[in-house]
């Protein structure tokens, strides 16, 4: 779009999904807030959403903004769904290799456990990951992002994670945060410092509190200096990082700056979903397990002035071919807002696709399309602290937004693994349209 022309009009939709009202649970996790009927319009300037409604409405306020629609561009919907920009609120997105191999090892029935303790798994792809240079992680990183981009994802979290030392560390943040400058995918990184124990440390008998140490006392401060990193995770689990290790890590990251948020219970009860309510984490991510207790503590922080969101994350359960899947409805039933993402990494979940993983949260987690869908924006949103700015189609906010090619956002879910994303908006301007749709980009409004 010309940037001496900041207004756009996205004009023609069957249907524009506003998200507006702020976080859902409960019984608001399925509420979508829609705009429909005849001429539903989304009027963006200079970035932000300027008025969202029917076009008399929008044209009364732009007119009391001192705008005149005639000078906006436009993107014609063509009949579409208009939604808010997807949401990943959490991917692994930068490492190097694959771990196809491990898929075989799962169908013999090793555990993900297992396979890590044979120096499988998350170490694999340390090893890899060490060895690979800020341009291979650069293109690797650009390839998904395009990936992500066509199936109408504008904002992600990306960890560190597969280093598990200061330098591939300070390498995988730095090259995330150059990501998101680049654009046009809004990246926010996390420290993951906290993922496995490293063989240089594992081989001794108090290994894994040494790390601990090591990682709470030199890597965080290190890497908080940078500013690169938004937030600090831990892999808390049984078998892998305790619940004790954890607060540790993560308190003294927010001593620091940095918002914790928790991978919990995924392979068993560890304590994550408590711990996770008791420090006022942004997220609970996977929740595959979490013990009554634990739903009970986020289920009283969701009453509380810092709800810790749930992120679920069903392409993980699928790929380690569980018996289970996260309690989902549980979790709305006991008004715990849920989110959804990808857990994009090379073990066990290779799949940058946010679409697939919102029909999985409808197949698996008995989400309903609606619910899916808060899940991928407000709420996971909400996950990143970005409530307040993204998620949604409110005036004020963040313009970025998709446009699908249905007439109705409960298709989006139905048209299992289809590519559906007509064009994907970021920041008010046209980021990516599908070929089939690409008219030349926006044109001058006839309005």
């Amino acid at each position: 779009m010309d940037p001496d022309r900041p207004g756009l009009l996205v004009v023609g939709a069957s249907e524009v999904v506003t998200m507006a009202g702020g976080l859902r649970r409960g019984a608001t996790q399925g509420d979508v807030d829609l705009v429909s009927g005849e001429d539903p319009i989304v009027a963006i300037w200079d970035g932000a959403i300027a008025a969202v409604g029917p076009l008399p409405e929008v044209q009364r306020r732009l007119a009391a903004d001192g705008h005149d629609v005639a000078s906006f561009a436009f993107l014609d919907a063509h009949g579409g769904t208009v939604t808010p920009g997807l949401i990943d609120p959490h991917t692994h997105l930068l490492f190097a290799g694959s771990r196809e191999g491990e898929i075989a090892l799962r169908q013999r029935g090793a555990s993900y456990l297992e396979i890590l303790g044979a120096g499988g798994g998350i170490l694999s792809t340390v090893a890899a990951t060490r060895a690979a240079g800020e341009e291979d992680l650069l293109a690797h990183g650009r390839r998904w992002l395009a990936e992500m981009l066509r199936r109408g994802v504008t904002t992600i979290e990306a960890k560190s994670g597969y280093g598990l030392d200061l330098p591939t560390e300070l390498r995988l943040l730095r090259v995330a945060d150059a990501l998101g400058r680049e654009g046009p995918i809004e990246i926010l990184p996390t420290f993951l410092g906290l993922h496995a124990v490293p063989p240089e440390f594992s081989a001794e008998p108090d290994g894994t509190d040494r790390f601990v140490d090591a990682v709470t006392e030199q890597m965080l401060p290190a890497v908080a200096a940078t500013g690169h990193a938004r937030f600090s995770d831990v892999f808390c689990e049984q078998g892998v990082f305790s619940a004790a290790q954890s607060r540790r890590f993560l308190l003294a990251g927010a001593a620091l700056g940095l918002a914790p948020r928790l991978h919990a219970d995924e392979l068993a009860p560890s304590g994550g979903a408590e711990l996770a309510a008791e420090i006022g984490a942004l997220s609970a991510d996977h929740l595959a397990v979490p013990s009554s207790e634990g739903i009970d503590t986020l289920s009283r922080a969701a009453d509380g002035p810092r709800p810790v969101v749930a992120v679920l994350l069903p392409a993980t359960t699928l790929f380690l071919m569980a018996d289970h899947h996260a309690p989902a409805r549980t979790l709305v039933e006991r008004g715990i807002p849920v989110a959804i993402g990808t857990d994009f990494n090379p073990g066990t979940s290779p799949t940058p696709n946010l679409p697939l993983v919102l029909s999985l949260a409808v197949l698996t987690l008995g989400l309903s399309p609606d619910e899916a869908l808060a899940a991928a924006t407000i709420n996971a949103a909400h996950a990143l602290g970005l409530g307040e700015t993204h998620g949604s189609l409110e005036p004020g906010k963040t313009a970025d937004l998709v446009v699908w090619d249905v007439p109705d956002r409960r298709q989006l879910p139905y048209w299992f693994g289809a590519d559906l994303v007509r064009a994907v908006v970021k920041r008010g301007r046209v980021a990516w349209t599908s070929e089939a749709s690409d008219r030349g980009g926006p044109e001058r409004s006839p309005a």
